[in-house]
């Protein structure tokens, strides 16, 4: 007999459906025993049995003769209202279970419709560097993956490509329920000597995702194009670190989504474009600019234009940037912009947006250009105004909200940042002693913790910006470091 599954897609409509994720990650099902197996690219082989004495070879191998037992579509093309049938009935790996990889190349991983019953792990095992030249996860369902190294430059013959990406393929159907965490993603190893023509040719993106319930925690992306850009809704972005970028340090297009605690730094300028740190925008039935993006937070992310001021094909960086509205019932707050472009934080068409606690620098004074930052919640390009936003407890150089539909209260415009932070040179804008933007906030819609997960208020009121004054404050080098919420999910962090 053969066992139907029924699935549908889960539309923007089904709302029921799409919270079940961010409560729980609620699994479909998951074997009774998990078992773990083990790949080992020097020592196993395609005839091991995947025991930790007999390992199979390399994670392509394991994927493309069908070791894994999973589900499909009964038949393609998808559509929406198919149902998933038996894969690889039999196989030895199944839901619950885990592929621990050695050190050594595993090639370059396609996972194209593989539905789990539950989620299957492939993690690095302990002390080892698994390497992979890409990996496509197409059509699929429940996987983790951790503590990978994944390159172009670990092909046989590199080439640039989009190094981890999440596809919901027309053809073969959607893509959900991905974990990746604590991996490290770099086009290259180095680009020192980098000309333009050498990062147009040979790095590409770092992760793209569409779907739902993505959750993307903890990794390292270094020397890539885009870091990391989210279509999908329902996710959760989290906890990384974007290094060396030259697009948009994160993007996020998807309703329902949480992109907190990333630090996105070293913006590089080698093709015409403008470059944000975090950017979204929307499309709808009249093309971009015509539809909503519902109900994401932005919180406690580190965007830094550049960490040295010498380096080469140094862009202006766009802190956040949203530029075609509408953006509906978004939370923005903790966050610590330093740049020296005019949109530290932008929104052009909003309704119910709020902008709480963040803190925004221009790290060249009276000199930079084309700035200095801003905070500004404003018109939709065709004229609509905000509505019903809120701009609070913020510091920045400067503030260009519309007149209509913000309300703007307990902010401060920051001239000499000196006064403000304990060292605005080294990008340290924890408040000193005495700052005047300690105790004087609205405690209405502030954030109870600031960016490090200290406690509001420390004092009599709460503080402005994203961090709260305290007498006994520990030594942190620059903002966005120390994060306590991240420190499990960094890679090479204890498993």
């Amino acid at each position: 007999m053969t066992i139907r599954y029924a699935v549908t897609k889960v539309t923007k409509g089904h709302v029921g459906l799409r919270r079940l994720f961010l409560v729980g990650l609620v699994l479909a099902s998951t074997s009774a025993w998990a078992t773990e197996f083990w790949v080992d690219p020097v020592r196993g082989s395609p005839s091991g049995d995947g025991s930790a004495a007999r390992p199979w070879r390399t994670l392509k191998e394991v994927i493309d003769a069908g070791l894994v037992e999973t589900r499909n579509w009964e038949s393609l093309p998808y559509v929406e209202g198919k149902v998933l049938v038996p894969r690889n009935v039999g196989a030895p790996v199944k839901a619950g279970d885990t592929l621990w990889l050695r050190g050594g190349y595993h090639g370059e991983v396609d996972v194209w419709s593989h539905y789990n019953t539950g989620y299957v792990t492939v993690a690095a095992a302990p002390g080892e560097e698994p390497r992979l030249g890409r990996l496509l996860v197409r059509s699929s369902a429940y996987w983790v993956f951790k503590g990978l190294h994944i390159s172009s430059e670990y092909m046989p013959v590199p080439q640039k490509t989009t190094l981890v990406q999440l596809e919901w393929h027309n053809y073969r159907g959607p893509v959900h329920h991905i974990t990746l965490e604590g991996n490290v993603i770099q086009a290259v190893s180095d680009i020192s000597g980098f000309t333009e023509a050498d990062w147009v040719g040979r790095v590409g993106h770092g992760i793209v995702g569409d779907g739902w319930g993505l959750v993307i925690r903890g990794n390292h992306l270094k020397n890539v194009n885009y870091g990391i850009q989210v279509g999908a809704y329902d996710s959760v972005v989290e906890c990384n670190t974007v290094e060396n970028f030259a697009g948009d340090g994160l993007r996020g297009l998807g309703d329902d989504s949480v992109f907190q605690y990333n630090t996105v730094k070293n913006c590089y300028e080698v093709y015409a474009d403008h470059r944000d740190g975090f950017q979204s925008w929307t499309y709808g039935p009249g093309g971009v600019g015509t539809g909503e993006v519902r109900n994401v937070v932005l919180r406690g992310n580190y965007i830094l234009n550049y960490e040295d001021a010498n380096q080469p094909f140094r862009c202006a960086l766009q802190g956040i940037g949203n530029f075609d509205g509408t953006f509906v019932d978004w939370v923005v707050e903790n966050n610590v912009i330093v740049t020296d472009h005019y949109h530290g934080i932008t929104f052009m068409g909003a309704r119910g947006v709020r902008v709480v606690n963040n803190t925004v620098l221009e790290p060249n004074g009276a000199a930079g250009q084309p700035g200095p930052p801003w905070i500004r919640v404003s018109e939709h390009k065709n004229g609509t105004p905000p509505q019903a936003c809120v701009v609070r407890n913020n510091l920045a150089p400067k503030y260009a909200n519309a007149s209509v539909g913000v309300s703007e209260d307990h902010n401060l415009v920051v001239s000499d940042p000196a006064a403000f932070y304990v060292n605005p040179t080294t990008y340290d804008l924890r408040l000193k002693s005495g700052s005047p933007a300690i105790d004087v906030g609205s405690a209405t819609l502030a954030p109870l913790i600031d960016v490090e997960g200290v406690a509001r208020p420390q004092g009599a009121g709460v503080d402005l910006g994203a961090y709260e004054w305290r007498p006994s404050a520990p030594p942190v080098a620059t903002a966005g470091a120390g994060v306590p919420q991240c420190a499990a999910f960094q890679p090479g962090a204890a498993r």
